[in-house]
């Protein structure tokens, strides 16, 4: 395991990051992405869906509305990044758990074969905070991984750090940010990987989650700056542990 520093996401190569929503990969990635570009790695980003019911004001953002919105946000959060590689899947938000697994794990496979990627990230089969989107991601992401990836390459499930979610428990409650019996959390010895962001990478991460407005500005607003980069500080990730039966 590794904790910090370009050297050690070097060593990650071609990075093929695979995320339900909009925000997903700046939130549980952002760190990653940047300090990967940094030293010239490249990074390929792909959204399952747009993310068109991620409002509690639908009125004002209904879903065709709100799914523009969030493309053009998504597009500033990657180019703060350095990131210039991304791929829609077109699903809709919400939906991913109904759709035939076949369709998507195909064409990840595709994407694999394609990008020939070094590390694969996604969310675990918890799905980070219990959406039912992720956890399709992750399912989706998993067996295109067992059945394309090339040779040495690795597959890292985003993680809940214990120390994270007993720091910020209180707050994570307020917010509802997880699904009720979440989160399934990851004890120190237990992570591959545990980035805590310096405050460069911190700022610019803070920057490109800010270019997610319609998700995070009143977040931000409500935390203030520094508790929202302490909030956003830290990616941690665990090892695939092997092959899914049948896949």
């Amino acid at each position: 395991m590794w904790t910090d520093g370009e050297t050690g996401v070097g060593e990650l190569g071609t990075i093929l990051g695979v995320w339900a929503h909009p925000d997903d990969e700046a939130y549980l990635s952002g760190g990653l992405m940047a300090m990967a570009r940094d030293v010239g790695s490249r990074v390929v980003c792909v959204t399952a869906t747009r993310g068109e019911l991620g409002t509690s004001d639908p009125e004002r953002w209904p879903p065709d509305r709100l799914a523009a919105q969030r493309t053009t946000e998504l597009a500033r959060c990657l180019d703060v990044l350095g990131v210039t590689e991304h791929h829609w899947l077109g699903y809709r938000d919400g939906e991913c758990a109904a759709v035939p697994v076949s369709e998507p794990v195909a064409r990840l496979c595709e994407l694999i074969d394609e990008v020939r990627p070094d590390t694969v990230l996604t969310f675990g089969p918890d799905g980070q905070t219990g959406h039912p989107d992720h956890q399709a991601v992750s399912a989706w992401t998993t067996t295109a991984f067992a059945r394309a990836a090339p040779p040495g390459a690795r597959l890292l499930h985003s993680a809940v750090a214990e120390r994270w979610a007993s720091r910020w428990h209180e707050f994570n409650e307020s917010l509802g940010v997880f699904v009720a019996g979440y989160p399934v959390t990851v004890s120190d010895a237990g992570l591959a990987l545990d980035l805590v962001l310096d405050p460069v990478i911190a700022t610019r991460k803070v920057s490109a989650l800010a270019a997610q407005e319609t998700q995070t500005a009143a977040v931000i607003e409500a935390m203030g700056i520094d508790r929202y980069t302490a909030w956003v500080g830290q990616e941690t990730f665990v090892e695939w542990a092997g092959p899914i039966a049948g896949s």
